[in-house]
């Protein structure tokens, strides 16, 4: 059965309501969904999302999910690769860019000045 994202024309984004923890995220961190059929149980569908870090926001742990990722920069400056404690790994700039397929692992993720960045995750059903 296809799933389908909401159509939605242009209209102005409330940055300020609607954001939320993800489950097994940090306090700090949260997201804001844009557009979402994603259905991780039927491995299913899409999701845009705004997921921002408030400044000195850090997870301790890499991430991998069974879903295509493609991510966006922003805004402030994200660290890839810190350890548990949030410390040392890279720093990259706005404006830079991540596709990472299923069951790769990536992070963990910190920023020093906050950030946001623009995700959309997704399943490849023309794989099944």
């Amino acid at each position: 059965m296809p799933m389908n994202k909401p159509h939605l024309e242009f209209h102005t984004v409330d940055m300020e309501t609607g954001w939320e923890t993800p489950p097994g995220y940090p306090k700090g961190i949260q997201q804001k969904i844009l557009a979402s059929d994603l259905d991780e149980v039927k491995k299913m569908g899409s999701r845009t999302r705004l997921l921002r870090f408030q400044p000195g926001a850090f997870t301790t742990a890499p991430f991998v999910h069974d879903h295509w990722e493609e991510v966006f920069l922003m805004t402030g400056g994200l660290t890839v690769g810190n350890d548990a404690n949030g410390n040392g790994g890279e720093v990259f700039p706005p404006q830079t860019y991540a596709c990472r397929p299923p069951g790769a692992v990536h992070g963990p993720f910190k920023s020093d000045t906050g950030c946001v960045l623009f995700e959309i995750h997704y399943y490849d059903e023309s794989a099944k």
